[in-house]
């Protein structure tokens, strides 16, 4: 909010400012949303696989970040309102808690995906064998590790956030694991081309490789909408760190309430592609639905 203030002494840029109402209703949208993905795994036994709890693991992180945007936006109204300082020392560890939770939500997602796209891989290439590779325990324990180390770098990376060290190697992460996962996706599907003209007369085996290509194809609509919805709020990140006096850094800064809704709107989003791409998922919502009626 300061460098928002601030930005606003050195641009013409008018700052653009999201009404509270539509902030806290996306995100009681998207927790919502995936905490109903959540549930519905958790009832269905024939969900209670790899592929699932990678899922459930991205829909986690999009909760977190819509609830760190809720419980910011709660804060700030408070600080408004005069029952909280800015420069407290509560308020200083209620920062680094939010920041924390919002790092967390972030390398949440990005391993997420990154443990989707290899599940996917070995899912193509490996079919016959995938069973023995990616066991129930293996992912639970990729799951284990993916969440310990993520919660360890957002608690460091919180507390020594003013230092360049440890915002570079940060903001180099997100289009490093990028760049890896579309890297893995060129590899995926030009081999996929290539070994479904080699089997296209073997009639099961060409549904399960149409079957395997279209969970590559839902991961690919995945990493299309978080880039949208989270490079901007990364991006504000690295201008307020690096030419917070630029007077165009500071007028794209101006529109930071409009990159945080985006982060919520992907919270909303990937409950809506889970529902539209599985059939199990959509006939398991509808029996949670009938049940509650």
């Amino acid at each position: 909010e300061n460098m928002s203030d601030f930005s606003l002494n050195i641009t013409d840029c008018t700052q653009v400012v999201v009404p509270e109402e539509v902030f806290f209703t996306v995100a009681a949208a998207g927790i919502l949303e995936n905490l109903l993905v959540l549930i519905a795994v958790i009832r269905n036994k024939n969900l209670h696989l790899p592929m699932y709890f990678f899922i459930c693991s991205l829909a986690i992180s999009d909760m977190l970040g819509s609830l760190y945007k809720t419980l910011e936006n709660i804060f700030i109204i408070l600080c408004k309102m005069g029952y909280l300082t800015r420069r407290g020392d509560f308020e200083k560890k209620l920062d680094d808690a939010m920041d924390s939770m919002f790092i967390l939500s972030l390398l949440g997602s990005i391993f997420s995906l990154l443990a989707i796209a290899a599940d996917r891989y070995i899912t193509i290439f490996y079919a016959l064998r995938y069973h023995n590779i990616m066991t129930l325990r293996r992912a639970l324990v990729i799951l284990a590790i993916i969440w310990t180390f993520c919660a360890g770098s957002s608690i460091a990376i919180a507390l020594f956030s003013y230092e360049a060290a440890t915002v570079i190697p940060f903001t180099i992460l997100f289009p490093l694991m990028m760049f890896f996962i579309l890297c893995l996706y060129v590899h995926m599907f030009l081999l996929a081309r290539s070994h479904a003209k080699k089997i296209a007369s073997l009639p099961t085996n060409t549904v399960h490789q149409r079957t395997n290509m279209k969970g590559a194809i839902t991961l690919t609509i995945f990493l299309g909408v978080f880039l949208c919805c989270w490079a901007p709020f990364v991006l504000h990140i690295l201008l307020a760190r690096f030419c917070p006096h630029n007077p165009y850094c500071a007028c794209y800064m101006s529109i930071f309430h409009v990159n945080g809704t985006l982060i919520m709107c992907n919270a909303i989003i990937d409950p809506m592609i889970f529902a539209f791409r599985s059939p199990e998922l959509r006939s398991t919502f509808k029996k949670m639905f009938c049940c509650a009626r």
